[in-house]
């Protein structure tokens, strides 16, 4: 019986669904197969290649290619970008809506990039961009964020909350707020308005889809926070009582909406949590080591386990 026959067979007999017996025959047999998910890491790695090496270009040899020159070629490319991009993107719409064209993403993700890019250049060569670069931050907030929800694109959504967590940690800075509570105070609401925000737009049926990018990046930047917050003596135990809290809720809701990654996020902060209180009662290199591989490998276990639990079929 050839490998062909086992897989017919399997999936006859229910072990194999219909794709899963697709796949597997196509590669036994050597037939083509998806290099998808391949081609967009190519494409989103060669925009960035492209964009380090346009300002390292700008960076070494500004001197020499003149300041009008260096914002007439960044300009051009945002421009052209985006008329390609509104040339060829479909109508928009409160739901999602997909690409028109394979290189539309990554032509609009070049725009950013360069519109980033021109604009760090700005503050680094005239002093009034220097002085209001909070207000450039916010403008480049405003300009992602519509970008995002006109051409229905995430990588954008995410380079806009970026460019927000720069504004409050600028904003911070200024106030003269630079002690460890006071950008974990920072984070915390940081992490609060992102969340608040998609919540609101999931609300009102505007891109709903978005809510898990908003989600994702504000339970990411609440957890770290309140992981660091544990080294606070004076703060330990109200940092706690929120890392138990967070917790439980990323588990119970990601179990109950089905959203593995939440449930991540809870195990894995929940456990570096508890690492540092514990840690903190023991000396030993001897008993460390212990203890990382013992709870590490129960960790592991645990999110296998919970894995197979999400995937399909299970």
């Amino acid at each position: 019986m050839t490998t062909v026959d086992r897989l017919r067979d399997w999936h006859r007999r229910g072990i194999l669904e219909d794709a899963e017996h697709e796949t597997l025959a196509a590669l036994v047999r050597k037939e083509r197969f998806s290099v998808f998910l391949e081609l967009n890491a190519a494409l989103y790695a060669g925009v960035l290649s492209l964009v380090a090496g346009l300002a390292w270009t700008f960076e070494v040899y500004f001197k020499s290619l003149g300041d009008p020159f260096i914002i007439a070629v960044c300009s051009v490319v945002v421009g052209a970008c985006l008329y390609y991009c509104l040339t060829h993107a479909a109508p928009y719409a409160h739901h999602e809506v997909e690409s028109a064209d394979l290189p539309l993403d990554y032509v609009l993700y070049l725009a950013c990039l360069v519109l980033s890019a021109e604009l760090t250049y700005l503050a680094f060569r005239f002093p009034w961009f220097t002085a209001h670069w909070a207000d450039c931050l916010l403008a480049l907030v405003t300009v992602f964020g519509a970008l995002a929800y006109r051409f229905d694109n995430r990588f954008v959504l995410s380079l806009a909350l970026t460019s927000l967590a720069g504004w409050f940690g600028v904003k911070v800075s200024a106030f003269g707020w630079t002690s460890p509570a006071a950008f974990r105070t920072t984070a915390l609401a940081y992490a609060a308005v992102v969340a608040a925000a998609g919540l609101t737009l999931h609300k009102q049926r505007i891109k709903p889809h978005f809510l898990e990018a908003y989600l994702h990046i504000a339970a990411i930047v609440a957890f770290a926070t309140v992981v660091s917050g544990l080294r606070d003596p004076s703060l330990a135990s109200l940092y706690t009582l929120a890392l138990t809290g967070m917790t439980a809720a990323a588990v119970v809701l990601g179990v109950r909406h089905s959203r593995f990654a939440f449930v991540a996020y809870g195990i894995v902060y929940g456990y570096a949590g508890v690492s540092r209180l514990v840690l903190a009662h023991v000396s030993g290199a001897t008993e460390i080591l212990a203890y990382f591989v013992v709870t590490g490998a129960l960790v592991v276990v645990a999110l296998v386990m919970l894995a197979r639990r999400f995937a399909p079929g299970e």
